[in-house]
């Protein structure tokens, strides 16, 4: 009966919150810390481009998401909310919400077409601002394996397009490696 127990399945039963700040590799594969580091690069590089340093009026983007150009599953969402979350903070940049933009427009609808609200407090439908720039881009990957050494290589390169002339304006790539060594389980 013991031996029957003890070559169960184990389920994790006990759990503590963890420093989100510091570096854990549990595998070879895309981390939390890989897109953090990944997105910092990004943020400080448009930060300080004159298309937001010098704008009159804060310029509107939408942020497309990242083509994962990898082997690996990764929701690339997170570097995109980075980039978009904290260029929203500096008040210099303001973002057009496709994600939700179907939302908006029913919500709109329904306060125009239900009767329920207040005709000076409805909104348009045509009160839209468009975006003036397009933030796309890509995350790719090398994987190079010689015995018991890894390296893994990982380069996001983001690019900003005018959407009316249609020209790219900005463009940053940032690669990270990590190097892993396989250790021996033997007797």
């Amino acid at each position: 009966m013991l031996g029957l127990v003890s070559c169960g399945s184990r389920q994790f039963t006990q759990g503590e919150y963890d420093d989100v700040n510091e570096v854990r590799h549990l595998d070879d594969e895309f981390n939390e810390h890989d897109a953090k580091s990944l997105s910092e690069e990004m943020i400080k590089s448009l930060q300080a481009h004159p298309t937001i340093v010098g704008a009159k009026n804060p310029p509107v983007v939408q942020m497309e998401n990242v083509r994962n150009k990898t082997s690996e599953h990764i929701d690339t969402k997170v570097l995109t909310d980075a980039v978009r979350t904290a260029l929203l903070k500096t008040g210099k940049v303001l973002f057009a919400n496709k994600d939700d933009r179907q939302l908006r427009e029913d919500e709109v609808d329904y306060q125009l077409d239900s009767g329920r609200y207040r005709k000076d407090k409805q909104k348009k439908r045509d009160g839209g601002v468009s975006p003036d720039y397009l933030i796309t881009g890509d995350l790719i990957s090398n994987v190079q394996q010689v015995g018991s050494k890894k390296l893994v290589f990982y380069k996001l390169t983001l690019n900003m397009t005018d959407l009316e002339s249609g020209l790219m304006v900005w463009s940053e790539e940032k690669p990270i490696r990590k190097r892993f060594k396989k250790k021996s389980v033997g007797l």
